[in-house]
């Protein structure tokens, strides 16, 4: 349904995006996921029509973006990150003028406000201006508008920015409504957003895309992190030998933590799939050791994301020194430095492209 080739966009010596290159299959939600800055609006516009690119090419139900710009607008429901709505208007009023505007015929048109209505849950708010309605609210007038024409793509940029808990939730499942029946980009940089939304995942960082799969198995890929934390009381010596002889076992590292004197918290990353936890278990018992608690650590997609966004790699546990103790022992944890902070901050998106408030996807 959607075909990104090569995608480029550059404002002068700045690359806002550079060789962007994605597929988004029918009936499919694409998290589009990257920092701020990273180039996701900039590709959002350009798909939207909004943008020209510098080179490349982008298809949208098998006609080009930039040669045949009408018939992908008619095919396509835009959300910008800031809902240009019109504060005067009714909810009915306003869906009716989009409606309008993007060609949808007088005699279909009471029908597709109606039904976007119903799908948006604005049937109570449909004579209220929108003016007076909360951010949730004015969000989903903002995607009524974009799917009140029925169109086989919907674009999404930071759909649920600046709401509360729960309108999250609510807009989240009405985004996932959408699945099947329209293909969804989703652009956010809300990693919780992506693994309860999306069925599959594009990372951009500084304007290139640096991996696309589902979630699942992007964690799977990178495995950096996963194993096993155990609380086990006894030598150290004996723990991180009788762990390190195992099979498919990476390291033994001590995590730096509060605990009774020779009680430790010991992190076991895996090598490969074999490592299992009834493995350590009898290796702890075998060696005559307490094992007071053990469970399976997986790598998140956060970790994931740091990795691919960022030169540091994610906090590991305080390796022993060499006297053959845990570092630290008995000491909390340092804190992580800020993961942003090796995280480009200009946003080329934020330079000359910004539409203005009045511009309907």
């Amino acid at each position: 349904m959607i075909d990104v080739e090569h995608l480029s966009k550059r404002y002068g010596a700045t690359a806002a995006i550079e060789d962007v290159t994605f597929q988004v299959a029918p009936g499919e939600i694409l998290g589009f996921l990257g920092p701020n800055g990273a180039g996701k609006t900039t590709t959002m516009r350009i798909l939207a029509g909004y943008l020209p690119a510098s080179a490349g090419t982008a298809r949208v139900a098998g006609y080009e973006v930039h040669e045949q710009s009408m018939a992908v607008r008619q095919r396509i429901g835009y959300l910008p990150e800031n809902p240009p709505l019109y504060p005067e208007m009714t909810v009915a009023g306003f869906l009716n003028f989009v409606a309008q505007i993007k060609g949808v015929n007088a005699g279909d048109r009471p029908q597709r406000i109606q039904s976007a209505i119903d799908r948006c849950g604005l049937t109570e708010k449909r004579q209220s201006l929108i003016r007076k309605l909360s951010k949730g609210y004015r969000q989903r007038v903002g995607i009524a508008q974009a799917i009140v024409h029925d169109p086989p793509v919907i674009i999404l940029d930071e759909p649920t920015v600046g709401l509360d808990p729960r309108q999250i939730i609510e807009v989240r499942n009405l985004i996932k409504q959408l699945a099947g029946n329209h293909t969804v980009i989703l652009s956010t940089h809300i990693l919780p957003e992506v693994s309860m939304t999306c069925s599959r995942v594009a990372i951009i960082n500084q304007g290139r895309i640096v991996a696309t799969n589902t979630p699942d198995s992007l964690t799977h890929q990178l495995t950096q992190g996963s194993g096993y934390e155990l609380e086990v009381e006894g030598d150290w010596d004996t723990i991180q030998r009788s762990l390190q002889s195992l099979t498919g076992v990476r390291s033994v590292v001590a995590v730096p933590t509060d605990l009774p004197e020779h009680h430790y918290k010991v992190r076991v990353a895996a090598a490969d799939v074999s490592l299992s936890g009834r493995a350590l278990a009898n290796a702890i018992v075998a060696a005559d050791l307490g094992l007071h608690e053990l469970r399976r650590v997986q790598a998140s997609l956060e970790e994931v994301f740091l990795q691919l966004t960022t030169t540091e790699q994610p906090l590991e546990p305080t390796e022993p020194t060499n006297s053959g103790s845990p570092a630290n022992h008995g000491a909390a944890a340092q804190p992580a430095s800020d993961p942003s902070a090796s995280v480009a901050e200009v946003d080329p998106d934020a330079n000359s492209d910004q539409p203005s408030s009045g511009a309907i996807g």
